[in-house]
């Protein structure tokens, strides 16, 4: 449709925005609470942090979900979000939740676009913007006995069903990576969807479930590794004797030539706990490699088309790792040593001298920190500590989920700090990586350069 604009009348003024998003007369578009004075006012920390503002509020809750996906347009102008109506239970299988966006050039207008039947507190219903694409999104949901994958445009509503659900998509936004979240579900609810059960669920390494490569444009997929593939492929000094496997956590990298993963596995027919190590593939599922042995891994993101920043263990270390991705083995490298000393999920800035992160609650006030991390100098510049009452523990805590906006000036998070549930935050970073240490010259550390997969090239993205 190329640059497709409608220009619309709001309050006597006319702008310029995504064709058929009409705040000003359409019902789905809810304009901000009136109530709320400082709901939409950038507030500023007595410690000097950033400026912030809630871009949701209740009664209703609001949440994004995984730090991994593209939550905001190729303008950032948009932001995608999900709605529900309760917190602190399981979802159940009939339980639908709504599938919307923030105009954050228009008073932080909600503008709803669909629903969803599929979706869990911690990564949502994949809820993401199509690569390559100005105004395609797409999220997961059920249908009859099956779960699939809704594809938007949202400037002209035009929806599409994938006859598969979607992990993650290369690049490019050509093609998607499914996997059995029946199974998921089964094995760590939170992470799969409720609705249907998991026909595999007495066996321990099934053939007939695994991970497919899907053409997002002609919806066929293929199936590349099974559950079976991965539990042959011989883990030293662990007993995978009566584990029970599934796979989890998938991610292209930058270029879209090979496919991160997570082997997971409980020991005792699934009642342990879980070990993970995490494997590469090409698209067509050959040359599987296993890039961390160490049965540890957790929160990772590409930073080039051959490096996955991780963390795990290594040499009896936990910490974040760098970890070449090569046939063989390859390098790894401690990346914010002595800095960067908690678990959290992190995404690489545009140019990767910046590293965005966030922790788990700690100390009294179950704060948890957001924060940008310098590669070439090794500071640490908070963005903002969130205190996260007691009750959102387990499968429906709030992680903060930290998610880069397209230009690299803003950060959004969730967080249930604001005593009104679960919400959207946005911060300004613009002012920090604008600062002189954000342009240094020189070459990065060993284990510091390129960009990961939080930020995807323009030429890819179409912005």
């Amino acid at each position: 449709m190329g640059h497709i604009q409608l220009a619309i009348k709001l309050a006597g003024a006319c702008l310029m925005v995504l064709p058929q998003v009409c705040l000003a007369q359409t019902p789905k578009a809810r304009a901000p609470d009136t109530n709320a004075a400082t709901a939409n006012a950038p507030l500023r920390g007595p410690e000097g942090l950033p400026p912030i503002r809630a871009v949701t509020r209740g009664p209703k809750f609001h949440w994004f979900g995984y730090y991994d996906k593209l939550q905001f347009d190729p303008t950032s102008r948009y932001l995608l979000a999900m709605e529900v109506d309760f917190e602190h239970r399981s979802p159940r299988g009939d339980d639908v939740i709504k599938i919307g966006m923030v105009d954050l050039a228009a008073g932080d207008k909600w503008i709803q676009l669909g629903e969803s039947r599929a979706w869990g507190w911690q990564q949502g219903c994949m809820l993401q913007w199509l690569p390559g694409t100005k105004s395609q999104i797409l999220w997961n949901d059920r249908e009859d006995d099956r779960f699939v994958c809704r594809i938007m445009d949202v400037a002209t509503r035009k929806t599409r069903t994938i006859p598969q659900p979607i992990y993650t998509v290369t690049p490019d936004g050509r093609m998607g990576a499914s996997v059995d979240f029946r199974r998921i579900q089964d094995m760590r609810p939170g992470y799969g969807y409720a609705g249907l059960a998991d026909g595999n669920k007495d066996q321990l390494a099934p053939k007939d479930s695994g991970i497919d490569m899907v053409d997002l444009a002609t919806g066929k997929g293929k199936r590349i590794v099974s559950l079976a593939d991965a539990a042959a492929i011989p883990f030293p000094g662990r007993n995978m004797t009566n584990a029970k496997h599934y796979f989890n956590h998938l991610l292209f990298n930058t270029d879209g030539t090979r496919l991160e993963f997570l082997h997971r596995f409980r020991p005792n027919r699934g009642r342990g706990g879980f070990i993970t190590r995490m494997l590469t593939c090409n698209l067509d599922g050959s040359d599987i490699r296993v890039v961390d042995p160490s049965g540890s891994t957790s929160h990772f993101i590409w930073r080039d088309a051959s490096h996955i920043l991780a963390w795990s263990r290594y040499k009896g270390v936990s910490g974040f790792f760098l970890y070449e991705d090569k046939s063989g083995g390859g390098r790894v490298v401690q990346v914010g040593k002595g800095v960067m000393t908690r678990n959290g999920h992190c995404t690489y800035l545009p140019g990767g001298r910046w590293i965005l992160n966030d922790t788990y609650p700690s100390g009294k006030r179950r704060e948890q920190e957001v924060y940008l991390y310098h590669a070439r100098t090794g500071k640490q510049v908070t963005l903002g500590r969130f205190a996260s009452p007691a009750k959102y523990t387990g499968e429906w805590r709030v992680d903060t989920h930290p998610r880069l906006s397209r230009d690299g000036k803003k950060v959004c998070i969730d967080s249930p700090h604001g005593s009104n549930g679960r919400q959207l935050y946005l911060i300004d970073i613009s002012k920090i990586v604008a600062t002189p240490a954000a342009d240094e010259g020189g070459a990065l550390p060993e284990g510091n350069q390129g960009m990961g997969a939080g930020w995807i090239p323009s030429r890819r993205t179409g912005s």
